[in-house]
């Protein structure tokens, strides 16, 4: 299980700070998502592509990206995305730590993008036992979309998978939203289980 403590710390003014991952293939829409969510400028160490990729997006994350989103005066989501190739994928375990909760995006417009997810999600899930919730960016709309992204990823009925449009606030709060309800239950079933001894 992975340490808490530092991703659930008090504000001064004090509210609850929440570190929330936003992870996922490729420009599967990370940066954008954390963009149109995001009430500060977001921080992004994008770099120009020079290699094959470059045919799909001009940048890509190297680093991180970082948002912040204030949900009410006791809850502010601090958003951390993820650089989304593999070579980068060393950032994908510091910037976990301490993470309370994570959102694993896919694009469901690029057949490829349910491949890598596979192998990010099974490193988020060696690196914490955290909830998480699934967004289908480019959502073609078609009904059993949802069903076939948790089949091929293998996730239970518990796991929140929706359609996401990552440029469309509404939208991305829904799913932020989602994944919050599954971190208050896993918070609330883990003070229980401390309770009862």
């Amino acid at each position: 299980m992975a340490n808490r403590t530092p991703a659930r710390q008090r504000r001064r003014h004090g509210g609850q700070a929440v570190k929330i991952v936003v992870t996922g293939p490729f420009a599967a829409g990370k940066t954008t998502l954390i963009r149109t969510i995001s009430e500060i400028t977001v921080l992004s160490t994008e770099r120009g592509i020079t290699d094959e990729t470059r045919a799909r997006k001009r940048e890509t994350t190297v680093a991180m990206d970082f948002g912040r989103i204030t949900i009410d005066r006791e809850l502010v989501l601090y958003l951390f995305g993820t650089p989304g190739q593999e070579r980068f994928d060393f950032m994908w375990e510091i910037l976990g730590e301490g993470m309370l909760g994570y959102l694993l995006l896919v694009d469901a417009s690029r057949a490829d993008s349910l491949a890598e997810a596979e192998g990010i999600l099974g490193a988020f899930r060696q690196m914490a036992r955290v909830p998480f919730a699934v967004g289908i960016n480019r959502s073609t709309g078609e009904p059993g979309e949802a069903e076939q992204v948790r089949e091929r990823l293998g996730l239970g009925l518990e796991i929140p998978v929706m359609p996401c449009d990552a440029t469309d606030k509404a939208s991305v709060k829904e799913l932020l939203l989602a994944l919050l309800y599954a971190v208050l239950d896993d918070v609330e079933a883990e003070s229980a289980q401390v309770a009862g001894g």
